[in-house]
């Protein structure tokens, strides 16, 4: 069983790395972390409500949440719908091109983050 606090501090604490790798201008590894850090503070969003499941591949977290928490049940903002498949983007960008992520990708790659385990956080 999927516990959210567990998931949740991971998330918390993949956003701090993404925080220390934007400062140090790593602003690849600070893309990376950043959509961890979204990703699991999703897991621990759907977990939650009692939404699990035992793989949680990214796909499915992705689309579970915006059906079931932004669409239906209207937990959290539509704002957030497209969040993580843009950040899953920037991250695979980040991690298999050969182009290096911008300063300002790498800043909105964290801002979205910070704002989206705001969110799970209140709930």
């Amino acid at each position: 069983m999927i516990l959210k606090q567990e998931f949740l501090e991971k998330a918390k604490e993949n956003l701090n790395i993404a925080r220390l790798s934007f400062d140090r201008e790593c602003y690849n590894a600070c893309a990376n972390r950043a959509y961890f850090a979204s990703f699991q503070a999703a897991v621990a969003a759907l977990a939650r409500h009692g939404i699990q499941s035992d793989k949680n591949e990214h796909a499915w977290v992705q689309s579970e949440f915006n059906l079931q928490l932004i669409k239906r049940k209207k937990v959290y903002p539509s704002k957030l719908r497209t969040y993580l498949l843009d950040m899953q983007d920037i991250r695979n960008k980040a991690d298999y091109s050969e182009k290096n992520i911008s300063k300002r990708i790498a800043c909105k790659q964290l801002s979205w983050a910070t704002e989206m385990i705001e969110f799970i956080e209140k709930e």
